[in-house]
């Protein structure tokens, strides 16, 4: 009987992982619940589900430039046309360019992302159930990794519970030892089973109802929505493309335009 200690942490091990995850994944499915239904992207609400923060920044710099209220050069330099903002997130953009009216593109995707605008947005859409907040994607997938070291504990402990040298022969008729493990190794590998089945997959941004909502946008007639949702490789204007190449060179910040 001395593998019954063991056996008690494998249930335990099971017991906590498990219950880890049924907790996460209930947290998950009841925001899931909450999304909003029938709501319409607008361009920043796609940027953001698509590729958080700098996406809306990204979004909001091009749309800028397209319309001739801001000039970037293809070095990597933005240059302010029209100081005078039309929304909360272009605005951010002229904050974080400053009063001088000109900037490398980096430090203003940083301060625009960082702004209180796209605070703001990402708020409402985790309030509308499309954006994923905080601890929910994370947390369902700690709970997935605990749940399988939990079976791999179980798993270990059984072949010591089995194999521990004072361990006699099963009597007739009594329940072999590696029966006893079988069970709470039966449970880690069924709750992975459903966790792969049931729980929804989960991107850095989007919940499930926001990656339905992106699925369904058209990007072939709107390059900004191309751009919102493929990011600044889908900008249509070369010099532009080379433009937000410089946006992570260390040797950008010697060159002006």
């Amino acid at each position: 009987m001395f593998w019954l200690p063991l056996l008690l942490l494998a249930w335990a091990a099971t017991g906590l992982s498990c219950g880890r995850l049924c907790l996460a994944a209930s947290r998950a499915a009841d925001q899931e619940g909450t999304a909003v239904r029938g709501h319409q992207l607008t361009l920043y609400e796609a940027a953001f589900l698509s590729g958080g923060p700098s996406r809306v920044a990204d979004v909001t710099l091009v749309a800028m430039a397209r319309a001739r209220r801001l000039l970037i050069a293809h070095t990597g330099w933005a240059t302010v046309v029209d100081p005078v903002g039309r929304d909360d997130m272009e605005r951010s953009v002229l904050g974080a360019i400053g009063p001088g009216g000109q900037s490398r593109i980096a430090p203003i995707r940083r301060g625009a992302a960082a702004a209180d605008a796209v605070r703001a947005l990402a708020d409402g859409l985790v309030a509308a159930g499309l954006a994923v907040p905080g601890s929910a994607g994370a947390g369902v997938a700690a709970a997935v990794r605990q749940v399988r070291a939990a079976t791999v504990a179980v798993l270990a402990l059984g072949a010591v519970g089995v194999l521990m040298p004072t361990q006699e022969r099963a009597a007739a008729g009594q329940v072999p030892v590696a029966i006893w493990f079988a069970l709470p190794l039966l449970l880690c590998v069924g709750c992975l089973v459903i966790a792969r089945v049931e729980v929804h997959p989960y991107t850095r941004w989007a919940s499930p109802a926001g990656q339905r909502l992106l699925g369904a946008l058209s990007t072939g007639g709107d390059p900004l929505t191309a751009v919102a949702v493929r990011g600044v490789r889908a900008v249509p204007d070369p010099g532009l493309r080379a433009a937000f190449s410089h946006r992570f060179r260390p040797d950008a910040a010697q060159g002006g335009h």
